[in-house]
């Protein structure tokens, strides 16, 4: 019988129904089973979801706002268990969850993070941006332990954009980045606790070596991103014990930063034996 794939991506796409087009020729082309969306911008009774059931997409959960932050999971596969957390005791969309199960009639469980950017200023006493930001990674570690025992078989998916580039080659200057808002020490820290609390495997360092540089956002600032290459991975999968013994590869859509009218953002797609 031969092997079936499960096709899992992530993208914070800067607003949805201004890239529907950019979202729908990604679907196309690389065809996931199941897309995660952040920073959708449309409170869900206008998330474009005729235009993503056409694709074959047409179980979608949804928690979004006017205007900022959302996130969205839109699927080939019946979603289940949908649900969604509130941090900080601010309800402006940052979390979703859903069951599915496999082709192999596997179940499996997903949960989509939108992490606060924090600001510009790296001091939470300065910055009430930052201080949210540190607040929400905290609250998300004690989430993230609440999920249940990582040893037992449970499959369980975390993506999204977390807003935290952790390790040195995930930036282009560690030293020049260390007092900048997404590679500071304490923000590492908080990030690496809350890996540490279901034991996720980081499947991008699973397949990409620490000592080799990966980016998944390039600034909009930036003239020519592709001469200055000053990236950040802030964007991730991450897998609990059981699912990524079934991890084969993940890859990044580099060349959507150079699509016209781009997020800031490109999609990274992990695959699964399933």
């Amino acid at each position: 019988m031969a092997q079936m794939t499960l096709k899992i991506a992530s993208w914070n796409i800067n607003s949805v129904r201004l890239r529907i087009k950019l979202v729908e020729a990604f679907l196309k082309a690389h065809k996931p089973d199941i897309l995660c969306l952040q920073e959708t911008k449309t409170p869900n009774d206008l998330f474009p979801a005729k235009a993503l059931g056409r694709l074959g997409y047409k179980h979608i959960a949804l928690h979004g706002k006017k205007g900022y932050h959302g996130v969205a999971i839109v699927s080939k596969l019946p979603l289940g268990d949908i649900m969604t957390q509130v941090f900080c005791d601010k309800d402006d969309c940052r979390h979703i969850s859903v069951s599915f199960r496999t082709r192999n009639d596997e179940p499996v469980e997903l949960h989509n993070f939108y992490v606060p950017a924090g600001g510009d200023v790296p001091d939470a006493d300065e910055n009430p941006k930052f201080a949210h930001k540190l607040a929400f990674l905290k609250e998300m570690d004690a989430f993230s332990a609440r999920l249940g025992d990582a040893a037992a078989d449970k499959k369980r998916i975390l993506v999204g954009d977390l807003n935290v580039a952790p390790l040195e080659n995930d930036v282009w200057s560690h030293r020049q980045m260390l007092d900048v808002i997404s590679h500071t020490p304490v923000e590492v820290e908080s990030l690496g606790r809350v890996v540490k609390s279901h034991e996720w495997a980081d499947l991008t360092r699973a397949q990409v070596p620490e000592s080799e540089k990966v980016y998944t956002w390039w600034s909009y600032r930036a003239r020519d991103w592709q001469a200055s290459n000053r990236g950040r991975r802030l964007d991730h999968i991450w897998a609990s014990p059981a699912m990524a013994r079934s991890f084969d590869k993940i890859e990044i859509i580099r060349e959507a930063r150079g699509w016209k009218q781009p997020s800031d953002h490109v999609p990274i797609l992990a695959s699964f034996e399933a």
